[in-house]
């Protein structure tokens, strides 16, 4: 049958695109995982991807079939060696991902599909490399080294030698186009990630505007290099480092005087999206969210409907006063309490300590860890020199250096400043013994996070919290992986 060079081409991009994804999977700093992939699987296969998730040994066979199989399929593909082979296990490990994550069930950031996916169009195509011949290397240097041994006996025994005839060779030179992919392969990778740094060193603008609509993309779960594995205890209570906030899904957006963002964000999130950003969530290792109790009826929501294990913290802001907004959160499945910031800011300033310690024991009379929140430094000085300690801090920290922040206008001016004197209050809060999480660490979305992450952590804080949208937590949770993952210096001890 004539070799088709269709097939060829259809043969060499896929493995292409098996081989990098393979490669990249391989040189992740800090290793990576399919654990949050698994763990977002809602098929009927669900069951069997969380107990592999759940189970170190087979989680880490599972993530090694996937980084060594992914790229030496890719390979063969490419080079046209043991094809048949490489495109089977590529259906197989492609029917795998649709299974965990099927797109009449998964929202993808990859487009929109009906049924049918990349996954399925890959599978397709593979299936047509093992039946349709294509110009393969393995196969014809083999022929070719059978019948230079021939030529060769043939030599001994007094004969001509011939037998490699033309239209071999031609063919030994079209089977070896596939050289020069790899060639391309390796410049195009070499360029892609060698370049990287140049990238982000040309980030220096402050806004960009344009008439121009500017291209979109975002890390998805399958871009995750792996769930967040660092943790600290506030009493009983296990925290992952990073928290998730939940302002922006109960529509407090603090977007300056941007006064239509509260409205827009509550619009976005949907009971199913506020189900989707805590699943994955959960996926990227993140167990936890500190919010409002007008958040707790989707939060009991997604427990009763999504089987979720997120674990709630609550601010107690309510109208009839910190110690009820506390009771009715520990009534709805809170793990711990605290005064909401800027309730105990207003106790502060009137010099009103004794309500902030009349609402932390009323409290720890729940049964739960008890904190005490601040935007202002003076809030916590207060507390502690009236006595009045909490089991956890939840105090602001960010740095002022960004273009719009103009920290001298005080607190809260222009709805962009929550930490007017971050020295300060690193300095102070270095000295305190309970466990400290710090907020709006990266000013409402002033600061980046791959500035403000390492920056929160060196300056002493325990964990941080952070206002993620679901299309940003994959992203956030790489970055703070790989500040949690390296020697952080920091002079106030981890105090949880």
């Amino acid at each position: 049958m004539k070799k088709s060079w269709g097939i060829t081409l259809l043969r060499m991009l896929i493995g292409w695109h098996f081989l990098y994804e393979g490669v990249w999977k391989l040189i992740q700093p800090g290793g990576w995982s399919c654990e949050g992939y698994l763990r977002m699987s809602r098929w009927f296969a669900e069951p069997v991807f969380r107990h592999i998730a759940d189970t170190p040994r087979l989680l880490r066979l599972c993530d090694q079939a996937n980084m060594w199989g992914l790229t030496l399929i890719g390979l063969a593909l490419i080079l046209g060696v043991l094809v048949r082979p490489a495109a089977v296990g590529g259906i197989l490990m492609l029917a795998f991902y649709y299974i965990a994550q099927p797109p009449f069930l998964v929202y993808s950031s990859e487009g929109h599909f009906l049924w049918i996916d990349r996954n399925v169009v890959e599978a397709a195509a593979l299936l047509a490399v093992c039946f349709v011949p294509s110009h393969q290397i393995g196969p014809i240097l083999w022929r070719h080294f059978c019948l230079l041994l021939r030529r060769r006996d043939i030599a001994a025994d007094g004969g001509s030698g011939a037998g490699v005839t033309s239209a071999g060779r031609r063919e030994l030179l079209l089977s070896l186009s596939s050289l020069p992919v790899i060639g391309a392969f390796g410049y195009a990778f070499a360029r892609k990630h060698g370049l990287a740094w140049e990238r982000e060193n040309l980030k220096t603008a402050d806004a960009v505007t344009s008439a121009t609509v500017k291209g979109f993309t975002f890390d998805d779960i399958k871009d995750m290099k792996k769930p967040i594995d660092k943790f600290g205890r506030i009493g009983n209570l296990k925290l992952s480092r990073m928290l998730l906030g939940g302002n922006l899904i109960g529509g407090w957006a603090h977007a300056r005087d941007l006064l239509y963002t509260d409205k827009l964000v509550k619009a976005y999130h949907s009971d199913e999206r506020v189900f989707r950003t805590f699943r994955m969530a959960e996926a990227c290792g993140v167990n936890t969210i500190i919010t409002n109790p007008a958040l707790m009826r989707v939060i009991n929501e997604y427990w009763k409907r999504e089987g979720g294990k997120m674990q709630f913290i609550s601010d107690s802001g309510h109208k009839e006063g910190l110690v009820r907004g506390a009771e009715v959160s520990v009534e709805n499945g809170a793990s711990a309490v605290y005064c909401h910031g800027g309730m105990s800011d207003n106790f502060a300033k009137k010099g009103e300590f004794d309500k902030i310690g009349e609402a932390l024991e009323g409290m720890r009379k729940l049964g739960v860890p008890a904190g005490i929140g601040a935007h202002r430094l003076e809030t916590v000085k207060g507390c502690v020199e009236q006595g009045i300690i909490p089991d956890f801090w939840v105090k602001t920290l960010h740095r002022t250096e960004y273009w719009s922040a103009r920290p001298e206008a005080g607190y809260f001016s222009k709805d962009n400043v929550w930490c007017v004197e971050p020295d300060d209050v690193v300095a102070y809060m270095e000295k305190l013994e309970q466990p400290w999480v710090a907020f709006k660490i990266l000013a409402a979305g002033a600061l980046h996070p791959k500035d403000a992450f390492p920056y929160a952590f060196k300056s002493g804080a325990d964990f941080i919290c952070v206002g993620m949208y679901d299309f940003q937590l994959v992203e956030d949770v790489n970055l703070v992986n790989t500040v949690l993952d390296n020697p952080i210096e920091r002079t106030r001890p981890w105090r949880a």
